[in-house]
């Protein structure tokens, strides 16, 4: 098109817009209309040369109802609350008396499925975020926690507590277990001499303080193994103060400082702060089956496990009482004991059954267990920060039932069927071991209270990945040679051939 024709076209238009005033499209944005000569006169949306072409800010509104649900906005639309939406309001086990109000008890087996799910939540949050910072403590109270039956580690645990009893400015109480006093590796007057303050304060724990009094501990210093860190759960068994654990043991999964440094890394802990991980843990209650008045031995056999865990039964509180409930760090395991046959177990998850187990046991371990008795069984490996329930089996008589990995807000019920040929028995961390009868059953859940494993500074990553190289040479093998120039060269030449 020529300049004069252009100078024309746009003059055309400049005289339309002036007789026409004031044009708008149908989306609301002011519009030219370019009609040609010689084009037929049906108007083309290309025709539409728009002055503002930036949309609207506004969002537009959508009739997704869980667009709607996301944005929080009201609508019209009503719901009637689901299955699934009851149960969530429902205690995750059987009550006993009065239901207790949330926040009045610690038992998570009483939560409701949704004050689980806020719970374990809200532990994995807080997790995250004190995994990024550093932890200011107010020292003044130090737990020392050993292993009695070993000679050397009394005698290092002797070590530790005359240099913090020595550090005058500081004026730390230190507390140890009140059977190593009678010990001679533990020498208490060489730990005293030369200071007559040092007497007031060195005290003495036993399990009913750690029971009675856990918060009064600033923080405990656990020389040895695995076990020792373990044993540190089960004496705290609600509030659990941090740990710092020297490696002093055979693997070292849960162990991170060295002791030969212990003069330099305790001053670091205390003054410039420490990291902490939350390790989950699980709450295991055992629940026995209450003899019903005026049945024989022949009517509580008929009795049916399921009925009066998820079917009929389910809300009559008389069928089960609970008697007593631990904290583990490590497993519960649910075995054969002496018993020379298989044991039958029922396994229920939340309101549905999962299986019946014909095996010499299960293992039910949290994250940090997993390279424990859950890996010699054959269990997966999992890093502790995964928010998960592992179900190992062992040795099953089936040829299909693999190890499986179940969310951490999912209730567990495992328990002897009315009609089992024998009894079947609970330990938990290896502790407390108990026999659990038919109609019996363990509830196990996510622990309302987490153990704090005091980490290396810079080394929150690898710290896991490191242990288990470490311990289990995992994936170690030899590296396979490169090939050389020479080899290659043969290979061509037999191909050729």
């Amino acid at each position: 098109m020529s300049d004069w024709a252009l100078d024309a076209l746009a003059e055309r238009v400049r005289d339309r817009k002036q007789s026409f005033g004031d044009m708008s499209s149908d989306d609301g944005h002011e519009a030219l209309e370019v009609v040609f000569e010689d084009q037929p006169q049906a108007r083309r949306k290309s025709s539409i040369v728009k002055t503002n072409m930036r949309p609207s800010p506004q969002r537009n509104n959508t009739a997704c109802i869980v667009h709607l649900g996301l944005e929080g906005k009201d609508d019209e639309t009503t719901t009637e609350p689901s299955e699934e939406g009851v149960s969530m309001e429902k205690p995750a086990d059987k009550l006993t008396g009065s239901p207790p109000n949330h926040g009045e008890h610690t038992q998570s087996r009483l939560l409701t499925k949704k004050q689980l799910s806020d719970m374990a939540f809200g532990i994995r949050e807080l997790s995250k975020r004190l995994g990024r910072v550093k932890l200011m403590l107010k020292v003044k109270n130090i737990f020392v926690l050993t292993k009695l039956t070993d000679a050397t580690l009394c005698a290092k645990a002797a070590e530790l507590t005359k240099w913090l009893l020595d550090q005058k400015e500081a004026q730390y109480t230190v507390y140890v277990q009140d059977k190593l006093q009678d010990l001679k590796s533990f020498d208490v007057e060489s730990i005293l001499e030369g200071d007559e303050s040092k007497q007031s304060r060195l005290k003495y724990w036993d399990e009913a303080l750690c029971k009675r009094m856990p918060h009064k501990f600033d923080i405990v210093l656990a020389l040895g193994g695995d076990g020792t860190v373990l044993f540190a759960s089960l004496l705290f068994q609600r509030i659990v103060p941090p740990v710092l654990s020297f490696a002093m043991g055979s693997l070292g999964f849960l162990t991170k400082f060295d002791f030969a440094r212990y003069q330099a890394i305790l001053p670091r802990a205390f003054n410039d702060g420490i990291t902490v991980s939350l390790r989950l843990r699980f709450e295991g209650t055992i629940m026995r089956s209450i003899r019903r008045e005026g049945h024989s031995d022949e009517d509580h056999v008929q009795r049916r496990l399921d009925e009066e865990l998820v079917g009929a039964e389910a809300d009559d509180h008389h069928t089960h009482k609970p008697e007593s409930a631990y904290h583990i760090l490590n497993e519960i395991v649910l075995d054969r004991g002496p018993s020379g046959t298989m044991v039958a177990l029922d396994v229920y998850g939340d309101e549905e059954c999962f299986t019946t187990i014909a095996a010499d046991g299960l293992i039910v371990a949290t994250p940090t267990g997993s390279t424990a008795y859950n890996l010699a069984a054959g269990g997966s490996l999992c890093h502790p920060d995964n928010p998960v329930i592992l179900l190992t089996a062992i040795a099953a008589h089936t040829l299909n039932f693999r190890p499986i990995i179940l969310p951490d807000t999912m209730v567990l019920r495992i328990g002897v069927p009315y009609d089992a040929r024998s009894s079947a028995y609970t330990s938990f961390d290896g502790k407390y071991r108990t026999e659990l009868k038919p109609g019996d059953y363990v509830t196990i859940s996510a622990s309302r209270f987490p153990y704090p494993s005091v980490l290396p500074l810079n080394k929150r990553s690898e710290d896991w990945i490191e242990s288990i190289s470490r311990s289990l040479d995992w994936n170690s093998r030899a590296k396979q040679k490169p090939y050389t120039e020479e080899k290659k060269k043969d290979g061509e030449g037999k191909e050729e051939k």
